[in-house]
């Protein structure tokens, strides 16, 4: 843009197009839609069941049947994904509820792709909720092996693909992972399952709501030898281009509000279809904050989902997803 081109004041007064609502929405150059909206849901055993998270305000612990109910209500309001996650009731240290055929996610994409086959169906890939340690990995002498932990991963995707996933999320952050689960997916005959890379997850204080709902906080130090650093951007999109020549259909940058520097580089380093994950940390503070009426929730959370999409984001993952979409609607 050349700046000497443009006209000043008082001939150029850019309050011309701020007078009315509808004159706001013609020109607005970044825009909110209900199709680019993912829920995460949490499964575990059970029928019935609706346990509330005490700090994640409106996210629930759903059996099976309850995820269908949720589900089906996020799809009538034009939600078309859910982010799946698993709660087994038993962990042990070679995360045997992953990839067990009949385990939580397993059952629960049946059931979501019998009642709800034109739901997309995304599972998060992962071994934090069903090793006994909490890590995402297998552990020997208190390290996380990285190349042991490929095979779980990637028998893990295969179940999830086989199950009726229509799309994998490794979220372990194990080098390596992308190429092996494409592997594994293309040996077992679904060479057409995407694959959706958090493919830049840094280790974030962010996350501690969330290890309440998923019951995976680590019994012994924490993520930081395999989830990124903060203080790291160039890392990020190495990481991402390694996931993406390893085979990574879309890309995740996790969290979103305070990386959105690393959205707004890896939309524009790499062009491909980009997710925000506005994890739990975001969800609650905004939650905390507008039940003491501290700030208004629905301009909030519009405010920082639309941030996410002037810095690149096509996708949003948000717990507020439900939300959005009743507040998206018009009138």
């Amino acid at each position: 843009m050349n700046i000497q081109s443009l006209a000043s004041f008082p001939v150029a007064r850019p309050r011309r197009l701020r007078q009315s609502p509808a004159l706001r929405r013609l020109v607005a150059e970044t825009q909110l839609n209900v199709a680019q909206l993912v829920l995460p849901l949490f499964a575990r055993s059970g029928s019935k069941l609706r346990r509330p998270v005490d700090a994640m305000p409106g996210v629930f612990q759903l059996s099976p049947d309850e995820i269908v109910r949720e589900a089906t209500t996020a799809y009538e309001l034009g939600v078309p994904a859910v982010l799946l996650f698993g709660i087994p009731d038993k962990k042990d240290a070679k995360a045997s509820g992953a990839y067990a055929k009949k385990g939580i996610v397993q059952e629960t994409v049946r059931l979501l792709k019998k009642e709800l086959p034109s739901l997309l169906v995304i599972t998060d890939v992962c071994l934090c909720e069903y090793m006994s340690h909490g890590h995402c990995g297998i552990v020997a002498d208190g390290k996380i092996l990285n190349d042991p932990s490929l095979k779980l991963l990637a028998r893990t995707a295969a179940s999830h693909a086989e199950a009726g996933a229509d799309m994998v999320a490794p979220s372990d952050m194990m080098d390596g992972r992308v190429r092996a689960i494409r592997a594994e997916l293309d040996q077992a005959g679904f060479g057409d399952t995407p694959i959706m890379s958090y493919a830049a997850k840094f280790a974030s204080a962010f996350y501690g709501p969330f290890r309440e709902v998923a019951e995976s906080t680590p019994q012994f130090g924490d993520r930081r030898s395999y989830q990124m650093d903060a203080a790291n951007a160039s890392e990020a999109l190495r990481e991402v281009a390694q996931d993406i020549q390893e085979g990574a259909d879309l890309v995740m940058v996790k969290p979103a509000l305070a990386y959105l520097d690393i959205i707004q580089r890896v939309k524009a380093e790499f062009g491909l279809p980009t997710a925000a994950y506005a994890v739990s940390g975001e969800h609650a503070m905004i939650k905390a904050a507008a039940q003491r009426g501290w700030i208004d929730e629905k301009a909030v959370t519009l405010e920082s989902l639309l941030a996410m999409r002037r810095a690149g984001a096509d996708i949003l993952i948000t717990y507020a997803a439900m939300d959005v979409a009743r507040w998206l609607r018009p009138g």
